[in-house]
């Protein structure tokens, strides 16, 4: 592993290099840090888009004012991968029309979804097709750059970080997501207004992040030293009613109407619970019975989010692309709120850096499954990623995370086993699918595999025989 204070560029290896949104962000973050001389192969089962995004790197490393960082794309995923440093991995499990299916079958038989992609019927299915595709690009990599650290950013993050250790059990993996980062804005916020005047920012909101991604929870916060849960939890009960956000939501913008929220979900669970739930509303509500906020969602002010405009979404995405690689003007190498780029200069030796990520848990998180993949706060450094203990969850929130934790790693290993008995009741125990009965779990269960077979590895596509 080269360090931080090494001149040789570090080898990162992108898979899913045509990615029209990570790949991206990644590419202005490098530029803005201007610290990480790095060489980046992109490899992608697109490989026009891979090229395509290698010359908007480019660009990007063109106007860098710091060391140079470097894009080629690259035909094979092991030419990507060999003598890699670090791989990141953000792909699209099927296509958006997949996706459609995931979310127009169990709407059929009454079942609503407003994100599909984690848990309930939308989540199973998308896990089935990516399970496989993640397990083998873990092998690939304990074939070829065995001691890379590998960044997964691809939902359902807990199953598909767990399938990389299930391929490589000594992989230096963790799974990254940023939806805390919404609560910790609202505590630099709260900081900010307490004190009178701005002077902190979201790195200055710290947080003692439990749970497993998406169904995510803080037991503790402090900004400056100051501990800031009695303000948080008050500031809550004061808005569970009316929801709140420092910029309203712009009903213009489609974009904001489908993925935004007045955190009416985080509140009303934090008024019930005593502690933060920290996720995005969209995210949080699937985890719980329909009855909760599913059914509610326009009285809670969050969107269900349509796959017919993620394909429009996609295609105007796919359109500024071009323009980019036509020659039009670069957005600012601006920095994201990922800190994925900390993270590895951290990795080399650089600053020491914590945030929240989603690995094995080895005792991190009390009273959930050893191995089972929780999300908490971890520590990056030269000694590599060392998970922050969080303590445990109160007994009523764990009653409600442990069932999902259970059912993602008997997903895991049911697909990667082939244990395809396994699955059917695995598919009706989540909660949103249990309210319809065995008998229409079992045919909406049918359809969705015929929907989605062609994506599937043969022991599973013949569930749909």
């Amino acid at each position: 592993m080269r360090t931080f204070e090494n001149d040789k560029p570090v080898r990162i290896a992108y898979v899913g290099g045509g990615s029209l949104n990570w790949a991206t962000k990644l590419m202005g973050d490098l530029a803005h840090d201007g610290r990480m001389a790095a060489d980046v192969t992109l490899y992608d089962i697109d490989h026009a888009a891979a090229e395509r995004n290698a010359r908007i790197g480019e660009r990007y490393g063109a106007m860098a004012s710091g060391v140079k960082v470097r894009y080629r794309a690259e035909k094979t995923l092991a030419a990507a991968l060999r003598g890699a440093d670090f791989v990141v991995i953000s792909i699209l499990p099927g296509s958006f029309a997949e996706m459609a299916s995931d979310i127009d079958i169990p709407e059929r038989y009454g079942i609503v979804q407003s994100v599909g992609d984690t848990v309930g019927p939308g989540g199973f299915i998308r896990a089935l097709r990516a399970i496989p595709a993640i397990y083998d690009i873990g092998l690939a990599i304990a074939e070829h750059c065995p001691k890379a650290f590998v960044v997964n950013l691809t939902n359902p993050m807990s199953v598909l970080t767990g399938a990389l250790f299930r391929a490589f059990p000594q992989m230096r993996a963790w799974g990254a997501c940023h939806e805390v980062i919404k609560t910790r804005r609202t505590l630099a916020f709260l900081a900010n207004q307490k004190r009178g005047e701005i002077r902190y920012r979201i790195a200055d909101a710290k947080v003692n992040v439990i749970g497993i991604n998406h169904f995510t929870w803080v037991t503790g916060m402090s900004v400056d030293g100051v501990d800031m849960m009695e303000d948080y939890l008050a500031f809550a009960a004061r808005h569970r009613d009316s929801g709140w956000r420092e910029r309203p939501i712009d009903m213009r913008d489609e974009h904001a109407r489908y993925f935004e929220d007045m955190s009416r979900v985080k509140f009303d669970l934090t008024c019930r619970f005593g502690i933060a739930a920290a996720a995005g509303d969209r995210h949080l509500s699937e985890f719980l019975p329909q009855s909760w906020y599913l059914d509610r969602h326009q009285d809670f002010a969050f969107g269900l989010t349509p796959v017919d405009y993620r394909i429009r979404e996609r295609q105007e995405k796919v359109a500024a692309a071009e323009a980019l690689d036509a020659g039009g003007p670069l957005p600012p190498a601006a920095p994201s709120e990922e800190a994925i780029v900390e993270q590895m200069r951290a990795l080399m030796g650089g600053e020491e850096h914590v945030s929240n990520v989603n690995l094995p848990n080895r005792g991190q998180v009390a009273g959930l499954p050893e191995g089972t993949i929780v999300e908490t706060n971890a520590r990056f450094s030269g000694l590599g990623i060392q998970p922050v203990f969080a303590g445990r969850l109160p007994p009523a929130v764990e009653a409600l995370v442990l069932p999902h934790a259970t059912r993602q790693t008997a997903l895991l290993n049911a697909v990667i086993d082939r244990e395809v008995s396994a699955l059917l009741p695995l598919f009706v125990s989540d909660p949103l699918v249990q309210p319809i009965g065995l008998d229409k779990a079992e045919r909406m269960f049918n359809e969705m595999i015929a929907a989605t077979r062609h994506c599937l590895p043969q022991e599973l596509a013949s569930l749909a025989a």
